[in-house]
């Protein structure tokens, strides 16, 4: 165990240091100077400002050069400044996270409560008006884009029944944006848990506990769920990636004010040191998270080997 332990946390090293140097290669390729970019549209800017803000930033140096310069930062917790605002990069990452994180949790609580819902009674009732009522809205559900849903909610909730705000960062205004990342995401939960009950039903113990006059709710709750969830489980830290990836899209639908949000300003504004910061946090929380889930499935499922 302790084993795997440590060979998922250096795999998981190596992937945010994989990130590391896409972005610093990502960045060197973007046409043109990236400075003269930022300030393009700017009149009051010199050219003496212009190679300042350049050596700040280490754009006047070799390529290995900037990426070392910049691992030796971070390293020491210094993400760098904001070219607009000269903000801390860490600071204003770090105060928008939490935003983040909750959108992702709070929509991942719908998906397993809806998506698992759903997958149960559509496996419980196979062949059924229900089973095909229920797996249909799951192909709709993913053939839906997130960005449409989270429209169409804001419509009919905020604009049209005025039940819920349409943007803000208190308790409310987080049900609409996590409504729309966790039914998005659960259409794809209903289908892994109605094919993962099937399986289950089909085996020889669950003929073996009705034979031996077990309730049927036993049956399926003791067994048939429980057993069905491993998959599902399994299917988690894939979920909250994705949860993590729609944020972005669904906080500036509803203006949320997280990380994601920020990021897309920042790639308007060529703000890159923001853009670096946000893509390091975004690997190192979804990495960690993805650990995290690997080694609470492996408990959950004994028969997974430690290699």
């Amino acid at each position: 165990m302790t084993r795997y332990i440590v060979k998922r946390i250096l795999s998981g090293i190596f992937t945010i240091w994989v990130t590391t140097v896409a972005v610093t290669l990502l960045i060197h390729l973007v046409p043109g100077d990236p400075v003269q970019i930022m300030f393009a549209q700017s009149q009051s800017t010199t050219p003496e400002q212009i190679e300042q803000i350049r050596s700040q930033l280490g754009l006047d140096r070799p390529l290995y050069e900037q990426y070392f310069l910049y691992m030796s930062r971070v390293l020491q917790g210094d993400f760098g400044t904001t070219i607009r605002g000269n903000q801390p990069v860490l600071e204003l990452l770090l105060v928008r996270l939490p935003n983040t994180l909750m959108l992702a949790l709070s929509s991942l609580i719908i998906t397993m409560i809806v998506g698992v819902t759903a997958g149960f009674f559509a496996a419980y009732k196979r062949g059924t008006w229900m089973d095909t009522t229920l797996m249909t809205g799951a192909i709709i559900g993913i053939s839906i884009p997130s960005f449409w849903l989270g429209l169409m909610l804001m419509y009919v909730f905020s604009l049209r029944l005025g039940w819920l705000p349409v943007s803000g960062t208190d308790f409310k205004n987080l049900i609409l944006p996590a409504l729309t990342l966790g039914l998005a995401n659960a259409a794809s939960v209903s289908r892994l848990t109605r094919s993962s009950m099937l399986d289950v039903l089909a085996q020889d113990y669950m003929r073996t506990a009705r034979a031996k006059g077990l309730a049927e709710t036993l049956v399926l709750s003791r067994h048939a769920l429980r057993n069905g969830l491993i998959n599902v489980v399994n299917m988690l830290g894939l979920q909250f990636t994705y949860m993590m990836g729609g944020a972005i899209v669904v906080e500036n639908v509803f203006a949320w004010n997280g990380i994601g949000r920020l990021a897309i300003q920042s790639i308007f504004q060529r703000d890159y040191p923001t853009i670096q910061g946000f893509i390091l946090i975004f690997a190192t929380v979804v990495v960690a998270v993805s650990i995290i889930l690997d080694l609470l499935y492996a408990w959950i499922d004994p028969r997974i080997t430690y290699h």
